[in-house]
């Protein structure tokens, strides 16, 4: 497999593919060795957790020029990504113990009733390439704290990250059989649907994940799918200053290169304010300048995947020919690599491919709305589900219209963050279950109900 480097277009270098033979010696030497794991103790676990924790820290100059180079966002947003995944694995080594110890929930007579937790035992983490240390800890940290055994696929445009991954968590006390890499594509995944793993946790595209839940329902072993969005933001007319809400929403569209599944992917703005913020949002997605990831002076690096560039111009094309007009961007950019450039298009509607189909990329359609009952049926008008956002002085009005907006997630006067301390999940196309909070911890186990007599 030829790992390459998206923002020039060259050979970082190859690395061979886990065969299915591999992948089924994986699995098989992982089941043998989850039963050790788990008999080693919740203190021992957490222990080699927090020395993962620190290692990444240690190797922070390694791991984000090399998660740079093969996924190709900028220097400063590697660090940032590391950074807010050494804060999750914090939030896990805080809360897992008193979340997984056996609670005493009621005792009467001499009976005891006490609710206890178990591991699944060997599960899948088939992991993404936008943000490989982030969306990776949501999975396989809890999994490992909780006494599984994990077959980690980090995605083919991540895998130089997927292997750093590993190699820290072996040095950290992690057993090689208990948290295993395998290596590939497409194919690879396929060759872990076909084993009798006892949990299956994807991220992904929504068309992946419903196959995958599909080809595994037989199995009736817990799935988890952490899918993508077309995440809707309003603005409203109640803003104390447009200016600094334009750039804040800029950010949470281009934040990057938009190759997130919380990114915002549609923006509505009120009639009354629509002009000044078009008018400020232009001015700071042109300040926007695309260009090589390693040099700090460019705010946008590469696209990750070059095929997605031909896709974001079908959406453009679309969308101009439906009557939509382009207020900056529009185009590819460079002589070599898969660098777009910033792009907002105005006038357009839900005809268009740029307001339906998830982008994932630095493309934002905004439209002008004339109340906040057009505004929710238009966030609503989506097949997806994962987060919302409204933006207005008037707290009372943004929560209430966001409690009509099917969402996972909701935000007031901020958008694209995650907090470890909040259940991350979508609805409809846009996952199933739930990863951090304590219910993403709890994800990756059993309940076992103790009664206890005597």
């Amino acid at each position: 497999m030829k790992i390459m480097n998206p923002a020039t277009g060259s050979l970082i270098r190859e690395i061979a593919e886990s065969t299915p033979l591999e992948i089924k010696a994986k699995f098989e030497r992982a089941f043998a060795a989850q039963g050790a794991w788990k008999k080693a103790g919740l203190d021992h676990r957490i222990s080699c957790i927090q020395k993962f924790h620190d290692l990444l820290e240690k190797e922070r100059e390694t791991l984000t020029r090399d998660l740079t180079l093969e996924v190709g966002k900028p220097i400063q947003e590697s660090n940032n990504e590391l950074n807010g995944a050494r804060n999750r694995i914090r939030f896990f080594l805080e809360q897992s113990k008193a979340t997984l110890e056996p609670k005493p929930v009621r005792t009467e007579g001499g009976m005891k009733e006490v609710l206890g937790h178990d591991p699944l035992g060997v599960i899948a983490n088939i992991s993404a390439w936008n943000y490989p240390y982030l969306v990776g800890v949501n999975v396989f940290i809890p999994a490992l704290i909780a006494g599984n055994a994990v077959l980690y696929k980090p995605s083919e445009f991540a895998t130089l990250t997927g292997l750093h991954i590993e190699r820290l968590l072996h040095e950290s006390g992690i057993p090689n059989d208990v948290f295993t890499a395998v290596i590939g594509g497409a194919s690879s995944g396929e060759e872990l649907l076909k084993l009798p793993l006892h949990g299956y946790f994807f991220t992904g595209s929504y068309k992946t994940g419903r196959s995958i839940a599909e080809k595994v329902a037989h199995k009736l072993v817990p799935v988890g799918l952490e899918l993508g969005g077309k995440d809707p933001l309003y603005v409203t007319d109640e803003i104390a200053d447009l200016k600094k809400t334009a750039n804040a929403v800029a950010e949470g569209c281009f934040y990057n290169n938009g190759q997130s599944c919380c990114a915002v992917e549609r923006v509505y703005v009120h009639a009354r304010v629509y002009d000044e913020f078009i008018r400020h949002f232009k001015e700071e997605t042109l300040s926007l300048r695309p260009g090589d990831p390693t040099d700090r002076k460019f705010q946008q690096g590469s696209l990750t995947r070059p095929s997605q560039v031909a896709f974001l111009e079908t959406q453009i094309e679309d969308a101009v020919k439906k009557g939509a007009k382009i207020l900056a961007g529009g185009k590819r950019t460079g002589t070599q690599g898969a660098f777009f450039e910033p792009t907002a298009l105005i006038d357009v509607d839900h005809s268009m491919q740029v307001m339906q189909e998830e982008s994932f990329g630095p493309i934002i359609g905004i439209m002008k709305v004339a109340n906040d009952q057009e505004a929710i049926r238009l966030m609503n008008d989506t097949e997806y589900g994962l987060t919302a956002s409204v933006y207005s002085t008037n707290l009372a009005r943004a929560e209430s219209i966001l409690s009509e907006v099917n969402s996972g997630t909701a935000y007031v006067n901020c958008c694209d963050r995650v907090s470890p301390y909040l259940p991350w999940a979508g609805r409809k196309n846009s996952g199933l279950g739930a990863t951090l909070s304590t219910l993403g911890i709890l994800a990756f186990t059993h309940p076992r109900g103790w009664h206890i007599r005597g």
